[in-house]
């Protein structure tokens, strides 16, 4: 800056890459307004900035955190039925963790294409990633492993699950990041100091966003699902039966667009074989848990359904969104206290209009990915990230939270290996003379089952201390300096 800026004594101000970032934001505004002239920007004293780090501390601990929940209530879910997904309408702890993964990958976008000195380098970078997220999902969940006691793997591909976790995340993934990378941006005369200034700088990531969530909305209030058939996979007999449907805006498990969708361009026999819709009390006399069916049990119960679909994955890229507008705020708002309040807003606002839409007829719904949950859960993971940006960002105190920002360093490995039951896969290799007695199922029977009388509070501890386990493989893998990334 030159000296013939006001108020332009350097010393008193931010540090240089502070000043740097300041400068990045003007560059395209010069060139883009073709102007010569000066442009001085008074900047905030030092005390109010917080210098973006390479590795945001609370973003880390945020995915170590949502990683933590996945093992948990997958683990945890069967004898807790309270944390387990809710089998359909409502919200559960589990019901959380994918807006909270999607939430942060919206985040991480914003970092990853802070800069971006190439778009077509950009964009192969995003459709790369993308792929190879498709591919370790396909794997993953696709039906090639055939989870704990059964030694077999391999998959019939008439038969492969298309959709899945990493599925969705990559989905999300790659249309956010082709928006940051290819919207125009709204440059004004000054970087942005308020929430409608970030709003209105990506004003046309939001005419996608919005356009997304109208597309959905379209298709799953107005589309007409007609009756349709499916053969139960515990049928000896392979006759179909039906499912009586002739409607057009339902939302109940059998007859709602989005299993339309998926059933149409995705086949029923490449969706998900057993969705938590079983544990309804139309389904299971144990509801919320798994159980026997009820004396007539409607015949739905029985039929696939894909929990990551098509259609649901386009209102889920909602929350990536969300997460990219929190990052945009972290990035060009610098104080503490405007960074917060810029947070919180949006936050409660988001929880409050949710709730209000359920209670309009518009239920919170994991399966399908209602708006209303969408904004439900969006606002409780932006209130969450305050939370633990206050503790680990602004106040420094890292120590109680080190296991799950280790776990979020590394968090695919830990994923794969262990959300994903590769690790417990391998560990029963090697059994027994049954493989129902391997490693795995020794320790849990023997010695935590043995310390407590209740099998409840056993398993519970039990994968508590898996949890920990995997902190702490991740805490070892970082000072080795490895880190799996895609």
């Amino acid at each position: 800056m030159a000296s013939s800026c006001p108020n332009a004594d350097l010393k008193q101000y931010a540090s240089s890459s502070e000043i740097e970032d300041r400068r990045a934001y003007l560059e395209p505004l010069i060139a883009s307004k073709a102007r010569q002239e000066e442009i001085c920007v008074q900047l905030p004293h030092v005390d109010e900035v917080v210098a973006v780090r390479e590795r945001l501390v609370s973003l880390d601990i945020f995915r170590g955190l949502a990683i933590a929940l996945m093992i948990l209530v997958d683990d945890g879910g069967g004898k807790w039925p309270a944390i387990n997904h809710s089998p359909w309408n409502g919200v559960t702890l589990a019901d959380f963790v994918m807006p909270f993964f999607l939430f942060i990958v919206g985040i991480s976008i914003s970092f990853s294409y802070k800069r971006i000195p190439s778009k077509a380098d950009a964009t192969s970078k995003a459709i790369q990633r993308s792929l190879k997220l498709v591919v370790l999902g396909i794997i993953l969940q696709g039906g090639y492993y055939h989870g704990l006691n059964d030694l077999s793997f391999g998959v019939d591909v008439t038969r492969i699950r298309w959709c899945g976790i990493l599925q969705r995340i990559a989905f999300a993934y790659f249309v956010v990041s082709i928006c940051e990378i290819w919207n125009p941006r709204r440059l004004g005369n000054s970087p942005p100091r308020g929430p409608l200034d970030v709003f209105n700088m990506y004003f046309w990531h939001w005419v996608v966003a919005g356009l997304l969530s109208t597309l959905y909305l379209i298709i799953l209030y107005g589309v007409y699902v007609p009756d349709w058939e499916f053969v139960p996979a515990s049928s000896q007999s392979q006759s179909p039966v039906k499912v009586t449907c002739g409607v057009r805006g339902d939302l109940s498990p059998p007859c709602n667009a989005v299993g339309f969708v998926d059933r149409l361009l995705l086949g029923l026999n490449h969706m998900y074989g057993a969705p938590m819709y079983r544990r309804t009390k139309e389904c299971s006399i144990n509801s919320p848990d798994y159980g026997p069916a009820p004396p007539g049990a409607p015949s739905w119960c029985q039929a696939p359904f894909e929990p990551e679909g098509l259609l649901s994955s386009v209102s889920a890229a909602g929350s990536c969104f969300i997460g990219l507008h929190y990052g945009h705020i972290l990035i060009l708002l610098k104080s503490h206290d405007t960074r917060v309040k810029h947070w919180m807003i949006p936050s409660l606002g988001l929880i409050i209009f949710g709730i209000t839409l359920h209670y309009l007829g518009m239920p919170l719904n994991k399966p399908i990915y209602s708006f209303s949950y969408v904004c439900v859960t969006a606002g409780t993971a932006g209130l969450v990230f305050v939370a633990i940006y206050l503790i680990a960002d602004v106040c420094g105190v890292t120590w109680p939270t080190k296991l799950l920002e280790w776990m979020g360093q590394n968090s695919l490995i830990i994923f794969v290996l262990a959300a994903c039951g590769v690790f417990a896969g391998l560990i029963q290799g090697f059994y027994w003379k049954e493989p129902e007695n391997n490693l795995v199922n020794f320790v849990e029977e023997h010695v935590f089952q043995a310390l407590f009388t209740s099998e409840r509070v056993a398993k519970l501890v039990f994968v508590l201390s898996e949890i920990i386990l995997w902190c702490l493989v991740a805490g070892a893998l970082k000072v080795k300096g490895i880190f799996w990334k895609l």
